[in-house]
C-alpha cells in the first residue's frame, strides 16, 4: 500500500496551494463581505484547467482522477471556502454526470463549454419538501410530443444564478415507488420557463450563491434526457457519493487554514511572558486538530480512489464526508478558542472558518443522514 503521491499529483497539490495562498487567500475576506466572487478569480482557474479536472481531454479538459480532484479541491478550500465549494460542484456535480451517463451529442455538446469555464454547471435537486428525504421531490416532468414540460422549485442550487447549466431532477412517473419514476434532465439556463429565485442570506461561504431555481412550465426536447427515462434516482444518489468526496476535501482545506491560523497566533501571541505556543493546555489543542484532520484526509481519498477504481463507494464517501466535516467543526471550535476574544471579532481570519467550516455538516447530506447510509452498508 502506497501513501506517497505521484510526481503528477504532487505537483498539481502545490499548484492548487500556490493559487490559494496568492490568488484565493488575499480575495477570501472580500468574497465573503461583498458575498460574490471576483470575476477574475473563474479566468485564472479555467487557465489552470481547474474547471475541467474530471472532463476528458478529448473534450478540452484535462481527464484527471477523483483523487486529483479531491487534492485540488483542499488546496483550493484552504485559501477560500466559496470557491472551493464552487469548483467542487461544478466539477462533481455539474460534469461528472454528463461524463459518466451523457450521449455522444450531450457530451459534445456541453463538455467543452463547461471544461473551459464558459458555462458553469449546478446540480438542482432539493426542495421545500424534499431535503434529506431527497426521493420525495415533487417537480413534475410531463410530456408534450417529443418534448418534456418541468413543473415545480428547486432550492440551495449551488452557484445557481451564475450556472448556464442544471441538472434537474423531477419525477416523471408518479404511480410507481418514489425512488424510481425520476428522471434527470440537462436544461441550459435560457430555457423556456426557468427562472431565478430568490438568493439565500448565508452564514458562512457567502461569496457561493444559493438560489431558488423555478420551473414554470419549463420546456426542454428529449435530447435534454439524461441516462434513461425513470432511471434518473440512481444518477442523483451516484453523483451524491462523488459530491460527498468533494465536500470532504472542502473540509480538510477548511480545516488546514485553521490549524495554520491557530499555530501563528499561538506563536505570536504572549500571556504570562512567553508565548501561548509553550502552554500545553494549546499543544494539545492544536495537536488533536492535526490528528483529527490527518486521520480524514486519508479518508477521503480513500474513497477517491475507490471511485477512481470503478467501485461502490457510497459507505466510504459517507464516512469521509462524515469524519471531515467534524475534524473540521472540530478544528475551527479550537482555532476561534485559542484566539480567544480576538478571534470572535474580525481582525482575523477565524471568524470567517468558522462560519464556513459549518455548512460542511449539513449540505451534501447532513451528518445524520451520512450515519445513515454507514449503517445500512454495515447491517445489509
Amino acid at each position: 500500500m502506497d501513501f506517497s503521491l505521484s510526481e503528477d499529483l504532487t505537483l498539481l497539490r502545490d499548484m492548487a496551494r500556490d493559487f490559494a495562498d496568492n490568488e484565493l487567500a488575499p480575495r477570501a475576506a472580500r468574497h465573503d463581505r461583498e458575498a460574490q466572487i471576483d470575476p477574475l478569480v473563474w479566468e485564472k482557474l479555467s487557465e489552470l484547467g481547474f474547471m475541467g479536472l474530471v472532463v476528458p481531454e478529448e473534450y478540452g479538459g484535462t481527464g484527471l482522477s477523483n483523487l486529483a480532484l479531491s487534492i485540488v479541491l483542499e488546496g483550493l478550500n484552504r485559501g477560500c471556502a466559496a470557491t472551493g465549494v464552487t469548483v467542487s460542484v461544478h466539477n462533481s456535480l455539474g460534469c461528472s454526470p454528463i461524463v459518466k451517463y451523457g450521449t455522444q451529442e450531450q457530451k459534445q455538446r456541453w463538455l467543452p463549454k463547461l471544461a473551459s469555464g464558459e458555462v458553469l454547471g449546478a446540480y438542482a435537486l432539493t426542495e421545500p419538501g424534499a431535503g434529506s428525504d431527497a426521493a420525495a421531490l415533487s417537480t413534475r416532468a410531463l410530456r408534450d410530443g417529443q418534448g418534456w414540460v418541468l413543473s415545480g422549485t428547486k432550492i440551495w442550487v449551488t452557484s445557481g444564478s451564475l450556472a448556464g447549466l442544471f441538472v434537474v431532477y423531477a419525477r416523471s412517473n408518479p404511480s410507481v415507488p418514489k425512488g424510481k419514476g425520476i428522471t434527470a434532465f440537462l436544461v441550459p439556463r435560457d430555457a423556456p420557463g426557468l427562472q431565478i429565485g430568490k438568493r439565500e442570506k448565508k452564514v458562512g461561504i457567502r461569496g457561493s450563491p444559493a438560489v431558488e431555481v423555478v420551473l414554470e412550465g419549463c420546456r426542454v426536447g428529449p435530447e435534454a434526457v439524461l441516462g434513461q427515462v425513470d432511471r434518473g434516482f440512481p444518477i442523483a444518489l451516484d453523483m451524491l457519493d462523488g459530491g460527498r468526496i468533494g465536500i470532504g476535501a472542502q473540509a480538510i482545506g477548511i480545516g488546514v487554514a485553521c490549524i495554520e491560523a491557530a499555530v501563528k497566533y499561538a506563536q505570536e501571541r504572549e500571556q504570562f511572558g512567553r508565548p501561548i505556543a509553550e502552554f500545553q493546555a494549546i499543544q494539545w489543542k492544536i495537536a488533536d486538530m492535526q490528528a483529527r484532520i490527518d486521520a480524514a484526509r486519508l479518508m477521503v481519498r480513500y474513497a477517491a480512489w475507490l471511485r477512481d477504481q470503478g467501485e461502490r463507494c457510497s459507505r466510504q464517501a459517507a464516512e469521509a464526508k462524515l469524519l471531515a466535516s467534524q475534524a473540521c467543526n472540530f478544528a475551527a471550535d479550537e482555532c476561534l478558542q485559542i484566539h480567544g476574544g480576538a478571534g470572535y471579532t474580525d481582525h482575523f481570519p477565524v471568524e470567517r472558518l468558522f462560519r464556513d467550516a459549518r455548512i460542511t455538516e449539513i449540505y451534501e447530506g447532513v451528518t445524520d443522514i451520512q450515519r445513515l447510509v454507514i449503517a445500512r452498508h454495515v447491517l445489509s
